[in-house]
């Protein structure tokens, strides 16, 4: 693995470029959390699937990994444009609970969507509400170095006084920001955005806070960059998020910290891109979206949408559609039945030149992950190890393709070695019996009913020579 090099696309710099971190052996990586006022959608966990393939794959090369990621619980506003209302406080007007309660609430969900899908929580959680200082002192730093103006809802970053702002937008894309973002308020440029926003006056809200500038909330391009400074330092290795961030969010974090410090926060800045549904972009705002629960309501193991968020590059759009769900899912259980064989086979000595073979397969999958995190070729390496296994099955071990596979789910996170630690329910083994006993006195059509039952509850049959096998879905 030493002659491996990690190599990512930065959208900073517009190309891929070898990884090397500040720090021999440790990352510092910050990735924008949610804005905790709705469940998250599957389009935003592909996000944080994609991030969670990245810290697997920096700890499988040797790295110690801090990862720190937001709860934006305050100042997220509807437009971009900084006008609108808090999402949060707007939620809480919805549900008729206070602004406080609606930020726990989906917390507490969203915390429960990574542990469905087996993603790694990060090092260090933290609120945006736990930060209000260090946001004050920020935007103090931006005001004595003049970066800054008041306007009548708040203090706002003035982006004409800073020569490099938006760094990761080439020339089209500045101009379709500043289409994007219309003046509606008393700002000077389009591109400024607010740093504090004043509460309004004809009435009290949940989330505010004194400041030297008046009552009020910081704004959302702050919080992020206040925190990762804090937790991380002035400057760090990546920055991670969706491509939704580059244009305003992540452009606004940078702005901030080069005029406050002199400093680009972090080194590489990593970004996935959208899930499709019907060809058109996920999002809250349109309404059409599924989020976990929806897709295990209708049956599906939540692992299955891991697995086939695995079958697309985080840097290319993905269609969602129900079909393409079940075949990954079918996929996923293909592979835990092999890996279950596998488990029930006998140990065979094998050849050296076999052997040998099988490392090179660990090596293309190393290879695949340490490209840009391309999990696509990397799962489809583990099929054709799998396809050789079958072919030359008389000449290896299958306990050297069990390791070499659980090694693969290191990175993939299919939580593989589960299989081997589940127990068959009592129930299971007593219908089994049975339909054996059915099928010893030749009853077939009770055997087969026996069977589609033990299918209803989650297990498959094989019947081998060597007697009936039994796998869990």
């Amino acid at each position: 693995m030493n002659e491996l090099r990690l190599k990512f696309y930065n959208t900073l710099t517009d190309e891929k470029e070898f990884f090397k971190p500040l720090k021999k052996k440790v990352v510092k990586l910050y990735a924008c959390g949610p804005t905790v006022y709705a469940y998250a959608h599957i389009g935003n966990l592909r996000t944080y699937l994609f991030e969670d393939f990245l810290k697997r794959t920096l700890i499988k090369f040797g790295y110690q990994v801090k990862h720190v990621m937001n709860i934006t619980d305050v100042g997220h506003l509807t437009s971009d444009a900084d006008t609108g209302e808090d999402k949060i406080e707007k939620a809480s007007q919805k549900e008729k609970k206070s602004a406080w309660e609606i930020a726990e609430f989906y917390t507490q969900a969203f915390k429960n969507d990574l542990k469905k899908l087996n993603i790694f929580e990060p090092t260090v959680w933290c609120k945006a509400t736990d930060y209000i200082q260090e946001q004050i002192d920020l935007i103090k730093i931006l005001e004595k170095k003049g970066f800054t103006y008041q306007t009548s809802d708040g203090i706002y970053f003035d982006t004409s006084k800073l020569k490099t702002y938006g760094r990761l937008l080439n020339i089209k894309g500045k101009k379709e920001l500043k289409s994007r973002l219309k003046i509606q308020t008393d700002k000077k440029n389009p591109e400024d955005f607010a740093l504090w926003k004043f509460s309004p006056e004809d009435k009290k809200r949940q989330m505010e806070w004194q400041s030297p500038w008046g009552i009020g909330f910081p704004g959302w391009h702050s919080e992020c960059l206040a925190m990762s400074q804090k937790n991380l330092g002035t400057t760090f290795d990546i920055h991670c998020g969706g491509v939704d961030h580059i244009a305003i969010h992540h452009n606004n974090e940078i702005a901030q910290s080069e005029a406050a410090f002199g400093k680009i926060p972090a080194r590489f800045w990593l970004h996935g891109e959208f899930l499709n549904l019907n060809k058109e972009k996920m999002a809250k705002s349109k309404g059409a979206l599924f989020t976990l629960d929806n897709l295990i309501k209708k049956g599906f193991d939540p692992l299955s949408y891991r697995y086939l968020v695995l079958g697309t590059h985080y840097r290319q759009k993905m269609n969602f559609d129900f079909e393409s769900l079940k075949s990954g899912e079918n996929a996923l259980n293909n592979l835990r039945q092999f890996l279950q064989r596998l488990n029930q086979e006998e140990e065979k000595l094998t050849r050296k030149t076999i052997k040998k073979s099988i490392s090179r397969f660990r090596q293309d999958f190393l290879k695949n992950i340490a490209d840009d995190l391309n999990m696509p070729k990397a799962l489809a390496v583990m099929w054709k190890l799998m396809d050789f296994y079958n072919r030359r099955s008389s000449l290896i071990n299958p306990d050297d393709i069990k390791k070499i596979i659980l090694e693969f789910d290191e990175v993939l996170g299919l939580e593989l070695e589960s299989i081997f630690k589940e127990k068959i329910p009592q129930k299971i083994k007593s219908l089994v019996a049975e339909r054996e006993r059915a099928r010893r006195q030749k009853n077939w059509e009770r055997a087969d009913q026996i069977r589609d039952e033990i299918d209803k509850l989650g297990y498959l049959i094989d019947d081998s020579p060597a007697g009936p096998k039994i796998f869990k879905k």
